[in-house]
């Protein structure tokens, strides 16, 4: 039986700065940085992977500067940057076109915000050291035993996880279909998940 494989994208706004990029395959991960669009989408179709998510907004707001999954997700003190930001404009343009190209293939997007799955999960948020460790102890193998990973290659792990939780119906989706959800984990601590 193939193995479902997840990608989690960190996309960084501009191609010279660096995306985090990591494949689950049954706890497996591989892990790497990429730089432009093509070497992004060719180094994920040839994973033929079932799901997609991408830390970055997936939309754009209908009217004014904030979706309102934006405006829940602060309710729920799970701070995002909106997609009309003056910082995230780029971001989000990129993002749009290259969710774009993954749909036309077939393969599903899922919009996430690693910052929030880790506080979902009683996960520390910055001390990347730490947030490799405890993906370790929660089973996760591969790159993560052998390396020591950058923030986005930890962002873009933290993405896939976000991934695999929804495939496993663990996430609840905070927005509306008109202007897009992002997924977020049911809140529990991270030692009590069944990975």
């Amino acid at each position: 039986m193939q193995q479902k494989i997840i990608i989690g994208i960190d996309l960084a706004g501009i191609s010279r700065n660096p995306t985090g990029w990591a494949a689950w395959k049954n706890k497996d991960i591989s892990a790497c940085q990429l730089y432009t669009d093509k070497e992004i989408i060719e180094t994920t179709l040839n994973c033929q992977p079932i799901l997609v998510t991408i830390d970055a907004p997936l939309s754009l707001p209908i009217k004014g500067l904030l979706r309102q999954t934006d405006r829940e997700m602060y309710k729920r003190r799970y701070p995002v940057f909106p997609p009309l930001f003056r910082t995230m404009k780029k971001l989000t343009k990129r993002a749009i076109e290259i969710a774009k190209d993954f749909e036309k293939v077939g393969i599903s997007v899922l919009e996430v915000h690693p910052a929030s799955t880790r506080k979902a999960l009683e996960i520390p948020s910055k001390n990347w050291d730490s947030i490799q460790a405890i993906f370790l102890q929660m089973g996760l193998k591969g790159d993560l035993e052998k390396l020591t990973l950058t923030k986005h290659e930890i962002d873009a792990i933290t993405a896939a996880l976000t991934g695999y939780l929804y495939l496993k119906g663990k996430t609840q989706l905070i927005g509306n279909e008109r202007e897009g959800y992002i997924a977020v984990p049911i809140e529990c601590n991270w030692r009590k998940l069944q990975l």
